[in-house]
């Protein structure tokens, strides 16, 4: 197989490059993907909306770590198994995966519409923001089996260096997204709820094209229940293995909620501004995360092959390419940092946004070090290391940063803290 040829010999380069474009360019539709719908709220010039949309990002982090600890911990077990040439231990793998996808979502929808109130409160909504949220929080949790799916399955097809599958699928709901939010949003005038519609249609389009690709194209994939009734077991160490990444989501959910709890004592107008900064910085720190996401079935492939040599060649120039990217994305979001936050600001909210900006971009040079450890550890099976490098970052230092820093700075502390966060994470990995 072709595939598997790339990722067992050959140039390292080349290997690296034909697996880390299709993923950095899947990133790229997915900050599109995520900022399509703040950037066509946007365009109705009301702020109550656009920090509606900050605030039930908590419940995407929800729904994103419960498929990133598939998608990951599933990648690394298939990655090995196909590099060992066990391609039915693979194809239990992806099959447990899916599987479990599909309950976990049911379960998510149940908790979250029985709890949809206090869950609001709790995530920092007030008043008319409180309004908006839960218009925009209801379809995406009835959704939440689509996104769930799409996205443990674009990860899963990494196992094999089915990149470019990935990418389609990754494209369509992309596509579908930002044809159907200016239209449900602008011209049906369904506001916040038209982009949550907008996206769950997305969605479940992707699902849809990556069924097709496991069932007629992949040698190493399947999601026949007869697959997964053979290692039932097998999903507790895929849980595990993908528990650093599901960890990091979580407590990323949780630091956004307790910052926003914190900015909605400073207005809507700050509240809106931090969201748009926050939007701008995921311009540098998933493209970084994306070659690192990206190269991870190189790296689990190579140490499942027990090449040595190989995969320390394969760490030591995707380093090298990943703080190239640092310094590259972190330069392109500081020149143009205003062009950016002007597309989701009103004009007088805009000064407050680029100064939370230029702060936050301050450590993109090496943010990268944090993924790269993370992944590489999760990558060769040591879940436990990788999960210590990701909460650090996301919780254990961001949460009571969040809160010195307020009392010690006020609004400016909020956005300080998210630097210093990064500084100690980078230099404890």
């Amino acid at each position: 197989m072709k595939n598997e040829e790339m990722m067992k010999s050959g140039s390292v380069w080349k290997a690296i490059a034909s697996m880390a474009i299709p993923s950095a360019v899947i990133m790229i539709l997915m900050i599109f993907y995520n900022i399509a719908d703040m950037f066509f709220i946007a365009r109705l010039g009301d702020n109550a909306q656009v920090a509606a949309v900050s605030v039930v990002s908590p419940v995407f982090s929800i729904m994103s770590a419960i498929a990133m600890m598939l998608g990951n911990g599933g990648c690394t077990m298939i990655a090995k198994a196909f590099g060992a040439g066990e391609k039915d231990k693979a194809k239990t793998y992806s099959s447990l995966c899916m599987w479990t996808a599909i309950v976990l979502a049911v379960v998510f929808i149940v908790l979250a519409l029985t709890f949809v109130d206090p869950l609001l409160a709790f995530l920092g909504a007030k008043g008319d923001v409180a309004l908006y949220a839960k218009k925009y929080m209801i379809p995406i949790v009835l959704g939440s089996p689509f996104m769930m799916i799409s996205t443990s399955v674009a990860l899963l097809l990494r196992a094999e260096g089915a990149v470019m599958e990935g990418f389609c699928g990754n494209l369509i709901g992309t596509v579908v997204n930002l044809i159907l939010d200016p239209i449900f949003i602008l011209v049906f005038h369904w506001g916040v709820a038209g982009a949550a519609l907008a996206s769950v249609a997305g969605n479940a389009l992707a699902t849809f094209y990556y069924s097709y690709v496991i069932s007629k194209k992949s040698q190493a994939m399947s999601f026949s229940l007869k697959y997964a009734r053979k290692d039932v077991g097998a999903i507790g160490h895929i849980l595990i293995l993908g528990l650093p990444n599901a960890i990091a989501s979580i407590l990323s959910g949780f630091a956004s909620t307790f910052s926003n709890q914190i900015l909605s004592g400073y207005g809507t107008d700050a509240l809106a501004a931090m969201a748009a900064a926050g939007k701008c910085t995921m311009i540098a720190t998933t493209l970084v995360m994306a070659v690192g996401m990206g190269c991870q079935a190189l790296i689990s492939y190579n140490y499942g092959a027990q090449n040595i040599p190989r995969l320390k060649e394969v760490v030591r120039k995707l380093s090298i390419l990943v703080f190239a990217i640092s310094i590259v994305a972190g330069a392109f979001c500081f020149l143009f940092r205003k062009v950016i936050m002007a597309q989701f600001l009103t004009t007088d909210v805009l000064d407050l946004g680029v100064h939370m900006v230029t702060i936050l971009l301050l450590t993109s040079p090496i943010i990268g070090v944090v993924y790269l450890v993370s992944g590489y550890f999760q990558a060769i099976d040591r879940p436990m290391e990788s999960l210590v490098v990701s909460i650090l970052r996301q919780g254990l230092l961001l949460i009571p940063a969040l809160y010195i820093c307020n009392r010690l700075s006020g609004l400016d502390g909020v956005v300080w803290a998210y630097v210093v966060a990064d500084v100690i994470s980078t230099i404890v990995a």
